[in-house]
């Protein structure tokens, strides 16, 4: 696994993440869960929304999306330790049966100015569906540590 320190990340980096199939039990499972509503559980139900069919969860999604980070390039030293998102949105709704794949991009770079051993990194990870159409954004903060002297 290559990892990469504070000093290794550039503003305009790109990685990407493998593909994932959303699988539609896993998907009704989690909705029964955390986010029982009717057209998270049922095709019938969902037909008359404005999903117009099932829809997997947005926290679904979010589930998937740091899995796909995880097995993706993105590999800060230490993990991915989020500090919080400026930006989280769910342009389109996660069908089953949708392959999603990330794209993640690093909008700024910074070092602490209380900690030396640590830096933050903002990064825009767009998740998309099989078209390429996205079904979430976010621009989040991760605290990544700086290379060991």
């Amino acid at each position: 696994m290559n990892v990469h320190y504070l000093e290794d990340f550039a503003i305009g980096q790109t990685y990407r993440s493998p593909r994932l199939c959303v699988d539609k039990a896993s998907a009704i499972a989690f909705a029964a869960e955390y986010d029982p509503q009717p057209f998270h559980l049922e095709d019938a139900a969902a037909r008359g929304t404005v999903f117009g069919g099932l829809a997997a969860s947005g926290w679904y999604t979010a589930a998937l999306t740091m899995r796909l980070l995880v097995d993706g390039e993105l590999k800060p030293a230490g993990g991915i330790i989020g500090l919080g998102f400026d930006e989280f949105r769910w342009p389109r709704a996660v069908k089953p049966g949708d392959e999603l794949h990330l794209l993640s991009e690093i909008l700024d770079v910074r070092a602490s100015k209380s900690r030396p051993d640590q830096g933050l990194v903002k990064v825009r990870t767009t998740t998309f569906n099989q078209n390429d159409e996205p079904v979430q954004i976010t621009v989040g903060n991760l605290l990544v540590p700086r290379r060991p002297a």
